[in-house]
């Protein structure tokens, strides 16, 4: 890459990995096959996440400098590449004492986690909160991040072949209960609720008639926050939660979040410091993820297409 050219705000970074998309990701599908809500000019480079490592910094960059790790301050960047020449201001630093690949995945996910589990309710320890795609990225953090603030979690997933390896792996990231789609329709649900109280929060990352069923044993008051919507189906919201139950239904994208709180530096920072510590501790590690040359790109693509597939794709630069 030639650097001659390099603005004075500007800088040099190299990738160390770019992490690319599985089926259990909400977001980075969708982009790809041009229904996100937002779309970079073509030709693009495409990729949302991802950590990189500062080669050059130009005269006027006094927030980072070489050799620091840095991950993408908002979407569209482009990280499936080796290098890039990008503004100082579109990135963000992290620490370099936390596993590469809990860095290269920390920017979505788990941002998404931290902010609907802090933005729409107040949460308590004892508290329950209720979610689908509990095995995606987001709901693997939602785990976590519950558990370290000694929120119960339900975490409901859909029937497969490995249900059962599936279910102790989540248990073992701090799930309180693994439940199936088909579970949750059934009177069974009575009795997990004299172990815990009915949820306060619901996150739904599928949408369609699991969303209907988690809005169902929501508590009176109680919100249900849409991220994602794998199912491809509309949320239906049943009359009577409304009037009688005063449920709250709302929406969120981190990337979004992240625009509205751009010149409040402290509001991206503090959030990503909290998980860090998280990280650091133990108590938050990074999804499930196969690591794949940048060269095999298609053999990335192929396997993010599967059913049924719990692990993130990312290509190691």
């Amino acid at each position: 890459m030639d650097l001659s050219s390099l603005k004075a705000a500007s800088l040099c970074l190299q990738s160390k990995t770019a992490l690319h998309f599985s089926t259990e990701n909400t977001g980075s599908p969708h982009k790809s096959f041009s229904t996100y809500a937002i779309l970079p000019e073509l030709p693009a480079v495409g990729g949302n996440e991802g950590v990189g490592q500062v080669m050059e910094v130009g005269n006027q960059v006094k927030t980072l400098k070489v050799g620091d790790w840095v991950i993408p301050r908002d979407a569209g960047i482009g990280t499936w590449r080796t290098a890039a020449v990008v503004k100082a201001e579109d990135l963000v630093t992290l620490p370099k004492d936390i596993p590469v690949l809990s860095a290269a995945t920390l920017g979505v996910n788990p941002c998404t986690a931290y902010r609907m589990l802090t933005d729409f309710e107040d949460l308590k320890p004892g508290d329950t909160v209720i979610q689908n795609a509990a095995n995606s990225g987001v709901g693997q953090a939602v785990i976590q991040i519950a558990a370290a603030k000694g929120i119960q979690t339900i975490n409901v997933i859909r029937d497969r072949p490995d249900l059962q390896q599936l279910s102790d792996r989540l248990t073992a990231l701090g799930a309180t209960h693994v439940i199936t789609e088909e579970t949750l329709r059934r009177p069974e649900m009575k009795e997990l609720f004299r172990s815990c109280p009915r949820p306060k929060l619901a996150l739904n990352g599928v949408g369609g008639k699991s969303a209907t069923e988690l809005l169902r044993h929501l508590q009176s008051g109680g919100s249900m926050v849409t991220y994602g919507g794998m199912a491809k189906q509309p949320v239906t919201v049943p009359v009577s939660a409304l009037i009688f139950k005063d449920v709250k239904i709302r929406g969120f994208w981190v990337t979004q979040w992240k625009r509205d709180n751009k010149h409040d530096e402290d509001a991206l920072r503090n959030m990503l410091d909290e998980l860090c510590i998280l990280i650091r501790a133990g108590k938050l590690s990074a999804p499930a993820c196969t690591e794949v040359r940048l060269q095999d790109f298609r053999k990335a693509l192929e396997s993010a297409t599967k059913p049924y597939v719990s692990t993130k794709q990312v290509f190691v630069m």
